[in-house]
C-alpha cells in the first residue's frame, strides 16, 4: 500500500468526522434525538480511530533495535486491531444502550430541522471521505473485488477507513430514517429503533475488522503472485536449480521476510554456491522490493526424499506446500 495514499484517506476521514461530530452534538442538544446522540458518539469514536491509525503508522517507522531486530512494522496491525475494539465498545455498545433506553422511554423530538439538516450535511461530508478512500484504494485493488481487497490487503489502513466510512454512511441513512419515522408518526420509539440498528451495524463492522486484523497480527504469508515472483527470481541463475521449500511472512505491510531452502548443483564449490546465493538474494529484492529480510539455505535436491512426500515436522506450521518436497 502506498503510505501516502493511506494517510490521505485517513486525514480526509478524520477531518470529516471531527466536523460531523460537532454538528451532531449540537443537533442532539436541540432535538434530544437518541439517533443523533448515537451518531455523535460514532463520529467521535471514528475520529479517535483515525488518530490511532496515524499514530500506528508513525510508530511503525521506527528503526529496528537489538530487542526488536525486525523493526516495528506490525504496530500498524496492532493499532488497526485497537480500532475494531473502540468501534465495538464505544460506538456499537453505546448505540445499543441508547437505543434500548429510547425505546423504553420514548419522547417527542424537538426542533426536528436540526437533526435532519445535520444528517444531510453529514451524508455529504462522509460521502466525500468515502470517495477519497475508494479513489486511494482503486490502484491497489486492481481487478480484485472489494471483498477480496478487504480480506487480503496487507496494509490495514485503507480497508479500515473504507469499512468505517461505509458504516458511517449506512448509519446516517438509518438515523435519518429513524428521525423521519419518529416525525411522521409522532412516536419517538422509531428514533430508538434507528439507534439500535446503528449499534448492530457498528458491531458487525467491528467484528469484521477484528477478524481481518487478527489474521495480520498472527502473521500472514505473501500473496500467491508475490510468491511466484520470488520463486522465479530465486532460480534464474545457473547454480540454483529449484526451491525445495519456502516460507514468507509479512513483518509489516511493506516488509517481507523470505526463508527458503534452495536446491543447488551437487558439483558446485563453496565459493560458487555463496555467489549464487548472493545473486539470488539480489534478484529477489529487485523483483519484490518489500523482501527486506532474506534467508537462503543451500541443499542438494533428492528425488528419493521428494518421493516420500512432505514431512509435517520439517518446518514450523505444519505440512509444507507441494513444491516443498526434497
Amino acid at each position: 500500500m502506498s503510505a501516502s495514499g493511506g494517510t490521505r484517506a485517513i486525514v480526509a476521514a478524520l477531518l470529516a468526522n471531527l466536523s460531523i461530530a460537532v454538528a451532531k452534538f449540537v443537533a442532539f442538544l436541540f432535538s434530544g434525538s437518541s439517533s443523533m446522540l448515537a451518531e455523535s458518539v460514532h463520529s467521535v469514536a471514528d475520529s479517535g480511530n483515525q488518530g490511532l491509525l496515524l499514530l500506528g503508522g508513525k510508530r511503525a517507522q521506527r528503526e529496528a533495535t537489538p530487542q526488536h531486530p525486525f523493526g516495528f512494522g506490525r504496530e500498524r496491525y496492532i493499532y488497526a486491531f485497537l480500532v475494531s475494539i473502540v468501534l465495538f465498545s464505544v460506538g456499537g455498545m453505546f448505540a445499543l444502550y441508547e437505543g434500548y433506553e429510547k425505546i423504553k422511554h420514548p419522547h417527542e423530538l424537538e426542533h426536528w430541522y436540526w437533526p435532519v439538516g445535520v444528517l444531510v450535511f453529514a451524508i455529504i461530508a462522509e460521502g466525500f471521505s468515502f470517495r477519497t478512500a475508494v479513489k486511494e484504494s482503486n490502484p491497489l485493488r486492481g481487478k480484485k473485488s472489494w471483498k477480496e481487497f478487504i480480506r487480503h490487503a496487507k496494509a490495514p489502513e485503507l480497508p479500515v477507513v473504507l469499512l468505517e466510512d461505509l458504516g458511517a454512511l449506512v448509519g446516517l441513512v438509518l438515523a435519518l430514517g429513524g428521525v423521519g419515522l419518529a416525525l411522521l408518526t409522532g412516536n419517538g420509539v422509531w428514533d430508538g429503533i434507528g439507534t439500535l440498528c446503528i449499534g448492530i451495524l457498528l458491531i458487525l463492522i467491528a467484528l469484521v475488522l477484528a477478524v481481518e486484523t487478527k489474521s495480520l497480527l498472527l502473521g500472514e504469508a505473501a500473496g500467491a503472485d508475490v510468491v511466484q515472483q520470488i520463486q522465479a527470481a530465486a532460480v534464474a541463475g545457473d547454480t540454483v536449480t529449484g526451491i525445495i521449500h519456502m516460507r514468507t511472512l509479512h513483518l509489516g505491510p511493506e516488509e517481507l521476510l523470505v526463508a527458503a531452502k534452495i536446491a543447488v548443483r551437487h558439483d558446485g564449490t563453496a565459493t560458487e554456491i555463496a555467489s549464487a546465493i548472493d545473486a539470488a538474494e539480489s534478484r529477489i529484492r529487485e523483483a519484490v522490493p518489500i523482501a527486506r529480510v532474506i534467508y537462503l539455505e543451500p541443499d542438494i535436491y533428492s528425488e528419493a526424499e521428494a518421493a516420500k512426500g512432505p514431512d509435517p515436522e520439517a518446518t514450523p506450521g505444519g505440512p509444507t506446500a507441494p513444491s516443498a518436497a526434497h
